[in-house]
């Protein structure tokens, strides 16, 4: 039987015949980095993305959905409406990818070693709510030491992560760079930095109906080497992160290349250590900051307009999008600056490191912040780049007065943005706690009708923008680009941490 496939790409449809020589496993590139193997070690995008293809978790999103869907598990639900009690029915036939059962005993020991562990790279922040775990038969019971409506959110992530206690320590990450999972894939090889080699999982049994081929993750030091492997072919697939110049450069005409657009956001901010000691102790240094970044110029002149400004913690297109900083500082404003420090009796220049990682463009994007800072004669600021696993360590130490950090959803749900970066147990170690914030937490976490957190939402925004303990940059849609063989890449990144893998072929 022959069949001619119709392929939509970025210059309209055409027909496609498969290269009987392109058999081979699918190659994803990306600049993101992974911190762990062991879900206990790692909250960051990098890691996350082979989490969801290795691991299997109570629950998982299906692409689009703003819901989770089951996947380990049967069922889901709250016991009660009192949203403190969360009871889960494992599905029949689960095991791990060595063909043994996976038990609701070993769901417990998954999450109960997050939170025994309590490692400062690891998803704990996210499980905050979360008292105990008791496992009875094929039941998994949460237990919750107050209303908690995203509650399910946070157990689809890569926090859910179902591990194998014969394989991982109670009390400790897991030394090796093995994984032992029962996600649709395998690890079959894996060397850091470099690339991860993954084959469908036979013993796989959940969410997802047919996984595909094999597939293999590439890891590039920069999106500059990451562009001329995409440039010379040598990837199928490119998703995080491409140079700007490359992205405004894309042509709908070019009919080689499928460009697919994710429906989330992911934004960047720059955060301040907020401790005893540093500079960004005092709020007016703060503010002072926030009058004189220009992100309109970031966009346009580091970013050739591939991101938005953003004035908000919560991008654009989610429940709770308001303008706070907009308003607080609606343009560029070094006399106004110059006033908050003389007010606050602060000497001029202020002295301060600023940090940065992996991503696109970051360097230029961290010069640009030091010009127009220093170009008021308020600042005198110290750039340095660190490597990734490092930079983590190190805000989460307080080491650095100032750092700049990407953040992708973790789910799709405004809370993803507020309760990680700013709530008492901020996954970003500011030092920043303000107890009205923490009450407006948690009053939007007892609301099971999510779209009427709104106001609470922009009530908490508000605050963020008087105090300062970071300050939004911008807001960006991920692309996805393919060669015209690939299908699926519509499906690999809804704009959170999940890449399905899975959903990749060859034509």
């Amino acid at each position: 039987m022959c069949a001619a496939v119709v392929a939509v790409g970025a210059g309209g449809c055409q027909l496609i015949s498969p290269d009987k020589k392109d058999k081979g496993p699918i190659t994803v590139g990306t600049t993101d980095t992974i911190t762990s193997l062991d879900p206990a070690g790692a909250y960051d995008a990098g890691s996350w993305e082979l989490f969801s293809n290795l691991y299997q978790s109570l629950l998982t999103f299906s692409p689009g959905s703003d819901k989770p869907v089951p996947d380990a598990a049967r069922s889901c639900a709250f016991q009660s409406s009192g949203l403190r009690t969360y009871v889960c029915e494992l599905r029949d036939g689960l095991t791990f990818a060595d063909g043994r059962d996976v038990t609701a005993e070993d769901v417990k020991y998954s999450f109960d070693r997050i939170r025994r562990i309590k490692s400062q790279q690891g998803p704990g922040p996210l499980l905050a709510t979360l008292t105990s775990v008791q496992a009875a038969g094929r039941r998994v019971v949460f237990h919750l030491g107050v209303p908690d409506a995203t509650f399910p959110f946070k157990i689809a992530t890569g926090a859910g992560s179902i591990v194998d206690p014969r394989r991982y320590p109670a009390d400790r990450l897991r030394p090796d760079s093995a994984v032992s999972g029962s996600g649709p894939y395998v690890l079959k090889g894996y060397a850091p930095g470099s690339a991860a080699e993954l084959k469908p999982n036979s013993h796989y049994s959940g969410a997802v109906k047919n996984v595909g081929g094999a597939a293999t993750v590439r890891f590039f030091s920069s999106p500059a080497k990451m562009s001329r492997a995409w440039k010379d072919r040598t990837v199928d697939v490119v998703a995080r992160q491409m140079p700007p110049t490359d992205l405004a450069a894309l042509s709908p005409t070019d009919n080689d290349v499928r460009v697919m657009e994710n429906s989330g956001a992911a934004t960047r901010s720059m955060v301040f250590n907020v401790r005893s000691g540093s500079p960004m102790r005092n709020r007016a240094v703060r503010q002072a900051i926030a009058a004189v970044v220009d992100r309109e110029a970031i966009a346009r002149d580091v970013h050739h307009r591939t991101v938005e400004p953003l004035y908000s913690l919560i991008p654009r297109g989610l429940t709770g999008h308001s303008t706070p900083f907009f308003d607080a500082y609606q343009k560029p404003d070094p006399a106004r600056a110059r006033k908050l420090l003389r007010d606050a009796g602060i000497t001029t220049p202020v002295g301060f490191d600023l940090a940065y990682s992996q991503g696109a463009a970051t360097g230029d994007e961290a010069a640009t912040l030091r010009k127009q800072l220093e170009a008021t004669g308020l600042f005198k600021v110290n750039v340095k780049w660190v490597e990734w696993k490092r930079f983590q360590e190190g805000y989460a130490k307080g080491e650095y007065d100032a750092y700049c950090v990407g953040w992708l959803a973790d789910f799709p749900d405004p809370d993803t943005f507020i309760s990680p970066l700013v709530g008492a147990d901020s996954s970003l170690h500011s030092g920043y706690r303000d107890s009205g914030i923490e009450q407006l937490i948690r009053d939007t976490e007892r609301e099971d009708l999510r779209g009427r957190t709104a106001g609470d939402f922009r009530t908490i925004q508000k605050t963020v923008a008087q105090d300062v303990p970071m300050l939004p940059l911008w807001q960006k849609k991920d692309y996805v680009l393919s060669g015209k063989s690939i299908s699926g890449t519509q499906y690999l990144s809804d704009g959170t941490s999940i890449w399905r893998l899975w959903k990749l072929n060859r034509i």
